[in-house]
C-alpha cells in the first residue's frame, strides 16, 4: 500500500474523512486491544448509510473479514475488506454509551480531565456527525473492527478477543464514502480501566478497483453492478 497520509488516533477519540472511490484506508492496532468503530454515509446523499443487517445477511456471515463487502441501505457497496490480519470484526453490538462508561470506568468529563476524560462511543459519533449536519436520527449500526464477538447457545453475546498488537485491516472503497471513526470502548468490554490503545490510520489515494477476493460471491458482484449503475453518467 502506497501511503499518502497517515495519522494516529488516540483512545477515546473520533475522526472523519470523505474517502474517494478507489482509495484505500488501512487501520492498525498499534498497541494491542484497540476498538475501532465505523459508520459510513454517501456524502452526496446522506440518507444513504451503512446497513449492517444487509451486509451480514447477503454474505451469510456473522463475522466480517477479508473478502467481505460493507453495504449501504441502497444495495451498493461502500467498501471491501481487501486485507485483514486479525480475521474477525463484528457489526451487531453497536457503541458504548455515557451511562455504561461512567458505571464501568468512572465518570470523568472533559472540564475535569481534559484529554484524559472518559468519552463514550455514542457521543463520539454524534460529535463527528454534527460536522455534516447529521444527528441522533442518523445513527445506524456500526462496524467494530478488531472485535471478535461470539454467541452462546442461549444467544448471549461475548467479546472473545479485542484487538492484537500489529493487526491490520485494509478497506478498498467502491464509492465515495463519508467515514466516521471512533476509538471508544467496545460495549461488551469487561476491562476495568479505560482503554489507552491507539489506532494507526493510513490512506492511499491511488485509485484501484475492488480486489478479486471481494468479488468471489455472486451477491458482491451484484452489489458492484449497482455501484456501476449509480456512477453510469459520472463522466470526468
Amino acid at each position: 500500500m502506497s501511503t499518502t497520509y497517515q495519522t494516529i488516533l488516540p483512545a477515546g477519540s473520533h475522526w472523519s474523512l470523505r474517502m474517494r472511490r478507489g482509495s484505500a484506508l488501512r487501520l492498525t492496532d498499534l498497541d494491542g486491544g484497540i476498538n475501532a468503530a465505523m459508520l459510513m454515509y454517501n456524502p452526496e446523499n446522506l440518507l444513504e448509510r451503512y446497513n449492517a443487517p444487509d451486509t451480514l445477511k447477503c454474505q451469510h456471515t456473522f463475522r466480517l473479514t477479508q473478502g467481505h463487502c460493507l453495504y449501504s441501505d441502497m444495495g451498493r457497496i461502500f467498501c471491501g475488506i481487501e486485507q485483514d490480519s486479525f480475521g474477525w470484526h463484528e457489526s451487531v453490538c453497536g457503541s458504548s454509551n455515557a451511562q455504561q462508561v461512567a458505571a464501568q470506568y468512572g465518570a470523568r468529563d472533559y472540564q475535569q480531565a481534559r484529554n484524559d476524560w472518559h468519552q463514550n462511543g455514542y457521543d463520539s459519533f454524534l460529535v463527528e456527525l454534527a460536522k455534516y449536519g447529521l444527528g441522533k436520527r442518523d445513527m445506524a449500526a456500526c462496524v467494530n473492527f478488531f472485535a471478535q464477538v461470539t454467541a452462546s447457545d442461549d444467544g448471549e453475546l461475548q467479546l472473545r478477543q479485542q484487538g492484537k498488537k500489529g493487526a491490520e485491516v485494509m478497506l478498498r472503497f467502491a464509492m465515495d464514502t463519508l467515514v466516521i471513526l471512533q476509538t471508544c470502548p467496545h460495549p461488551l468490554s469487561t476491562a476495568t480501566g479505560y482503554p489507552q490503545q491507539r489506532l494507526g490510520i493510513q490512506l492511499d489515494g491511488s485509485p484501484a478497483p475492488l480486489p478479486p477476493v471481494c468479488l468471489e460471491r455472486e451477491e458482491n458482484q451484484r452489489g458492484l453492478r449497482n455501484n456501476h449503475l449509480y456512477y453510469l453518467t459520472d463522466q470526468p
